[in-house]
C-alpha cells in the first residue's frame, strides 16, 4: 500500500535542475529561496485521493470476508457471522437454491443419535472448523453415543457440549475435527414475511437434503416440551418404529397440541414459520437465506398422521419452525460454557 501510494503521488519538484545545499537529514533547513511556482493543485491531491479510493476498496472487500478472515486468524472457536446482506453464494448464482445448496451444504451434518429409548436422527450446522456444532436439544438429549456425518461421508464421534431444553438448543463438539467448512450465521432480525429460503437437513436420514420456500410468518409462539417431559412424548410418537422422529415431536401452537401429547413440564419460545418442506429428521438443520446465511435451526413441522402407529404416510404440509439465528448467537456463551438447562 505505501509503495504505491509514492508511485501515485508524486509531486513536481520544483528545484529540478537547480543545485541544492546538502541537507542534514537530522534538520532539513527551508530552501534558501522561494519556489519558482506552487506544486500543480490536482496533482497535489492524487495521492489522498488514490489512499482513499484503495481504502474504501480494501474495506469493502473485508466487509464481504471479515468473518472467514477473522477466524482463520484468531483459531477453531471463533464463530463465522455476518448481517444478512453478506454474500456467502458466488455471485454467478446469488439468489438461486442451487447456489445455495452448494455453498452451505458441506456445512450441515446428519446427527445420529442413541440412547435407552432408541435411536434417532437429526441435522446440525457446523459453525467452527473444529467441529462445533449447533443442533436441537431434543436431538441430542439423553444420547450415550452421538455420531455426525459430513457431507463428504466422514464420521466423527461427537459429545455434548451444552444445552438449554428452553431454547431447544444444544451444542456439541466432534472429536478430532479439524478444517471442516463452517455456516455464516446471518441476522434474523432483518427477515421479513415473504423471503425466500432454503432447508438443509437429513429427513429420514437422507442426508443433504435440499428443500425451498418461503417465511410464512414471524415470532410464533412455540410451545415444546423440555428435557423432563420430552421423553415421554418421544416414546409416544417413535413407539412401533424403532427410530425417534426428530421434528415429529410434540410441539403446541395456537392452543393446540401438534404430534402428541407435549406432557407438563414444557417452554415457550419465538420461531419462524416457514413452508420449506420439512421431514422427520430436519431437526437441528439450516434455514437459509438466498445469501448463503444460516438464518434459523430447524426444530418442528406439523405432521397429520402423528396419532398413527407409523411414520410411511407422514410428511410435510408446509407448516414448520425454526429456531431464529439471533436466539442461538446470544446463547452460545452459555452453551459453551457447559450448561444442562
Amino acid at each position: 500500500m505505501t509503495e504505491s501510494f509514492h508511485r501515485s503521488g508524486e509531486y513536481e519538484n520544483p528545484y529540478e535542475g537547480q543545485q541544492q545545499a546538502p541537507v542534514n537529514p537530522e534538520w532539513p533547513p527551508p530552501p534558501a529561496y522561494a519556489p519558482a511556482h506552487a506544486p500543480h493543485p490536482t496533482k497535489r491531491g492524487r495521492g489522498p485521493l488514490a489512499l482513499i479510493a484503495a481504502v474504501a476498496i480494501v474495506a469493502a472487500a473485508i466487509g464481504g470476508g471479515t468473518a472467514y478472515g477473522i477466524q482463520e486468524l484468531t483459531g477453531n472457536d471463533t464463530v463465522a457471522s455476518s448481517s444478512t446482506s453478506t454474500n456467502v453464494v458466488p455471485s454467478s448464482q446469488k439468489g438461486t437454491v442451487a447456489g445455495v445448496a452448494k455453498a452451505v451444504s458441506p456445512s450441515i451434518v446428519e446427527i445420529s443419535a442413541d440412547s435407552n429409548a432408541g435411536s434417532s436422527t437429526g441435522s446440525g450446522v457446523i459453525i467452527t472448523s473444529g467441529g462445533e456444532i449447533v443442533t436441537n436439544n431434543h436431538v441430542v438429549s439423553g444420547a450415550s453415543q452421538i455420531k455426525a456425518t459430513t457431507s463428504d461421508g466422514k464420521s466423527y464421534t461427537a459429545k455434548v457440549v451444552g444445552t438449554d431444553s428452553k431454547k431447544d438448543l444444544a451444542l456439541i463438539k466432534l472429536e478430532n475435527a479439524s478444517g471442516l467448512k463452517t455456516a455464516t450465521l446471518g441476522d434474523s432480525a432483518g427477515i421479513q414475511v415473504g423471503d425466500q429460503v432454503v432447508a438443509i437437513g437429513s429427513p429420514e436420514g437422507l442426508s443433504g437434503t435440499v428443500t425451498s420456500g418461503i417465511i410464512s410468518a414471524l415470532d410464533r409462539d412455540v410451545t415444546v416440551p423440555t428435557e423432563e417431559g420430552q421423553d415421554q412424548g418421544q416414546q409416544q410418537w417413535g413407539q412401533g418404529q424403532g427410530q425417534g422422529q426428530g421434528d415429529q415431536w410434540p410441539f403446541e401452537f395456537g392452543g393446540r397440541q401438534f404430534n402428541g401429547d407435549t406432557g407438563s413440564s414444557t417452554t415457550t419460545y419465538k420461531a419462524l414459520q416457514t413452508d420449506a418442506s420439512l421431514n422427520p429428521g430436519n431437526s437441528g438443520g439450516a434455514l437459509i437465506d438466498m445469501n448463503g446465511n444460516i438464518i434459523g435451526i430447524n426444530s418442528a413441522m406439523y405432521a397429520p398422521t402423528s396419532q398413527a402407529s407409523s411414520s410411511s404416510d407422514a410428511g410435510s404440509v408446509g407448516l414448520g419452525f425454526a429456531i431464529p439465528i439471533n436466539t442461538v448467537t446470544a446463547d452460545l456463551a452459555k452453551l459453551r460454557a457447559g450448561s444442562t438447562d
